[in-house]
C-alpha cells in the first residue's frame, strides 16, 4: 500500500510543480489501445512493449480538461481507500457522484488508465469490479473473511469471488477445467451433473466476455493446480474472441497480462470443422452478419493466430462457409448430446486444438 500511496503522491507532486512554474499540468500514460504498443509473447500473451508511445491528458485543452479533473478526483478516492484499507467497486465510485462522472464506462476507463499510468494492478488500487462469473465443480476454498466455499456439493453455481487475490486453501481433485462461454450452456451442464459424470472437473463461465475477476480466478486455478484447461465456445467470431481474451488477454488490459492470461488453454469446441463432421443441418446454422465478417477478419490478422496453424484452419473454414453456430445447435442431434456424447468423446480422444 505504501507503494500505491507513493505513486499517487508522485503524480500530484508533478501537478503542483507544473503549477508552481505557471505551466499547465499534464498526465502522461501509455497509449494502451494502440496495437503498435502491444507485442505478443507465447508464454504471456499480449503485453505492452517496453518502448511504448504515450498520450497526454492535458488540463489546458478543452477536449481533455474534464478527463484530467476526473482522473484527479478518482486518484484522491483511491488514495483515501488505500490509506483506510477500505475497498469500493467501480459501481460504488460511479454512484458516489453520477452527475460528475456521467457514465459507468467513463469510470471504468479512467480506472484502467490510472492503473496503467501508475503501473500498479487494479486490485492493489482497492477498486473491485462487480463479478458476473460463476464457478462449479470439484473445488473448495476459503474467502478472505474466513467464509468456506464448497463448489462441489451444490446444484447451483457459486459466484466468482470479488476478491480473487484474497482466497486461500484451494482444494481440488479435478482432472481438468472447462471454461464455458455462455450461462445457458453452463446451466445445462450443471443440470446434467456433467462435472461428476465424466471425471471430476471445475467448470467456470464469465457469461460472455469475462470480467476481471473471472479471468483472475482462471489464472489462479491454473497456478494452483496446473491442470489442462479447455474452452467451450460458440462456433462464431465472438466465441473465438472471448476464448482469446482468456488465453492471450485483451488489448485494454495488456499492461496486466502476467496476472490474467493462461496461454495453455485449448480450444475444445464448438469447432467449425465439427459442424461438417457431425452432419449438422445447414438450416440449423446462422448466416454471418457484416459485423461477424469484419470481426473474423480482424482476428485472423492478430499476431497470435500465426503461431496456431490449426486454429487458422478452423477460422478459414468459418470464413469460407460464412455460417456460424451456437453450442445449442447440438440439441438438434439429441437433447443431452453435449454432455452425453460430444464432451466425453472430445475429452477421451483428444479432439481439441
Amino acid at each position: 500500500s505504501s507503494e500505491v500511496l507513493e505513486a499517487i503522491e508522485n503524480v500530484i507532486q508533478g501537478v503542483l510543480q507544473s503549477l508552481a512554474q505557471k505551466k499547465a499540468p499534464v498526465l502522461t500514460l501509455a497509449n494502451r489501445t494502440d496495437w503498435r504498443n502491444i507485442e505478443f509473447k507465447d508464454s504471456v500473451g499480449l503485453q505492452m512493449t517496453p518502448h511504448y508511445t504515450t498520450k497526454q491528458i492535458r488540463s489546458d485543452c478543452p477536449q481533455s480538461a474534464s478527463r484530467f479533473a476526473l482522473m484527479l478526483k478518482i486518484l484522491s478516492m483511491i488514495y483515501k481507500m488505500v490509506q483506510s484499507n477500505t475497498y469500493a467497486t467501480k459501481r460504488d465510485i460511479y454512484y458516489s457522484d453520477t452527475l460528475l462522472f456521467g457514465s459507468q464506462s467513463t469510470v471504468d476507463n479512467i480506472i484502467n488508465d490510472i492503473s496503467c499510468m501508475l503501473k500498479i494492478p487494479r486490485r492493489s488500487l482497492h477498486v473491485l469490479s462487480t463479478t458476473k462469473g460463476f464457478v462449479a465443480g470439484n473445488l473448495s476454498y476459503t474467502e478472505e473473511d474466513g467464509t468456506k466455499v464448497n463448489c462441489t456439493c451444490s446444484t447451483t453455481a457459486v459466484t466468482v469471488p470479488s476478491n480473487v487475490e484474497g482466497i486461500k486453501n484451494l482444494i481440488s481433485h479435478a482432472k481438468f477445467m472447462l471454461i464455458v462461454e455462455k450461462d445457458a450452456t453452463f446451466q445445462r451442464l450443471l443440470d446434467d451433473d456433467f462435472f461428476n459424470k465424466v471425471s471430476p472437473c471445475i467448470m467456470i463461465t464469465g457469461r460472455g466476455v469475462p470480467d476481471l475477476n473471472t479471468r483472475l480466478l482462471v489464472r489462479k486455478l491454473w497456478d494452483s493446480f496446473q491442470i489442462p484447461i479447455f474452452a467451450l465456445m460458440d462456433a462464431d467470431p465472438h466465441g473465438v474472441e472471448i476464448m482469446c481474451v482468456y488465453k492471450y488477454g485483451s488489448v485494454s488490459m495488456c499492461f496486466e497480462a502476467h496476472h490474467l492470461t493462461v496461454p495453455s488453454i485449448k480450444w475444445l469446441g464448438l469447432l467449425p470443422s465439427d459442424l461438417k463432421r457431425l452432419n449438422i443441418s445447414k438450416d440449423a446454422l446462422i448466416p454471418f452478419t457484416k459485423q461477424d465478417q469484419s470481426k473474423l477478419a480482424s482476428i485472423q490478422k492478430r499476431p497470435y493466430i500465426a503461431c496456431q496453424p490449426l486454429w487458422k484452419k478452423e477460422l478459414e473454414i468459418m470464413a469460407a462457409s460464412k455460417l456460424k453456430a451456437e453450442i445449442q445447435v447440438l440439441t438438434s442431434l439429441s437433447q443431452d448430446y453435449l454432455s452425453r456424447v460430444y464432451l466425453p468423446n472430445k475429452l477421451q480422444f483428444g479432439g481439441w486444438l
